[in-house]
């Protein structure tokens, strides 16, 4: 059985277990429409060899109101074993932006139905080009596997969860936006969505927790970010962002900090701002 290290894993490790039978590679870009970027697209014209496409929008919830939405535990195992993910797989999950923007929500949705084998690939695709390894635009065919999924649902908060938890500080809540976002400075991206946080809520942007390269910063500058927002690793921690991705981007940098107790918002700021009764912090002007 094929050993990986987690949460993340080195370009250079990956390569040298390339073609690997317990290997499963899953490229799980993701960009919002403003990016003009085709995450399909991209994955068609270079790709690591081996990588499966796993399209987060065909692995959330159909039909469901907000956007990448947790789907149910058989439907998300029933879509996993399609791309060819068994329960005796080692995964590594990439994506395109340099960024850790989407691929930690995978691994992170992985880890939730109790696959523990699964990194993600620090520095994604584009470290690993830069490096020189090969790329190809060769599609495999999947041979599909059985996954058994075993849920956790204390790794996942919904409306009437954050509710509560704002109400009483029972949780911290880290939110993975935008310095500017987060104080309504910059307008939400979706319409009807109102700008702001939830009050008491510590703002940790994901993309101040990676090097230069888009790789993860060393354990002790992570801690010092957290350390600056207020956050006590050691306290239970609920991740929210725009819609539950880049929250799994702060939640893959607790791992690394072996955090104990952490969990994702799922509908995030699209879901609570879009609310017309939730606090929102600073108050929206009449």
């Amino acid at each position: 059985m094929l050993s990986l290290p987690t949460p993340l894993v080195s370009t250079n490790r990956l390569a040298a277990h390339l073609g690997h039978p317990d290997l499963r590679v899953l490229d799980a870009s993701l960009y919002l429409p403003a990016s003009g970027r085709n995450a399909r697209a991209e994955y068609d014209a270079a790709h690591v060899p081996g990588t499966v496409f796993a399209d987060l929008d065909w692995l959330s919830e159909p039909g469901a109101p907000y956007p990448h939405t947790l789907p149910s535990a058989q439907l998300l195992a029933e879509r996993l074993g399609a791309l060819g993910v068994g329960d005796d797989d080692a995964v590594v999950v990439y994506d395109g932006s340099g960024q850790h923007f989407s691929a930690p929500r995978l691994w992170f949705m992985l880890r939730s139905v109790g696959h523990d084998r699964v990194a993600v690939l620090d520095g994604g695709l584009p470290k690993w080009v830069r490096e020189g390894h090969p790329v190809t635009t060769d599609v495999p065919s999947p041979v599909a596997a059985v996954f058994t999924p075993r849920f956790d649902a204390t790794r996942w908060r919904d409306l009437d969860a954050m509710r509560a938890i704002v109400a009483s500080d029972a949780e911290q809540v880290v939110d993975a936006r935008s310095p500017s976002r987060f104080s309504a400075s910059e307008p939400e991206p979706r319409a009807g969505v109102r700008g702001g946080h939830m009050p008491g809520a510590a703002n940790v942007h994901y993309a101040s927790l990676l090097a230069a390269d888009g790789t993860m910063l060393p354990a002790e500058q992570l801690r010092a970010r957290f350390d600056a927002a207020g956050v006590d690793l050691a306290q239970p921690i609920v991740g929210s962002c725009g819609s539950g991705v880049t929250a799994c981007a702060v939640m893959l940098a607790l791992d690394v900090l072996g955090a104990p107790h952490t969990a994702v918002y799922d509908g995030s700021w699209t879901e609570w701002g879009s609310q017309a009764d939730t606090p929102v912090e600073p108050t929206p002007a009449p």
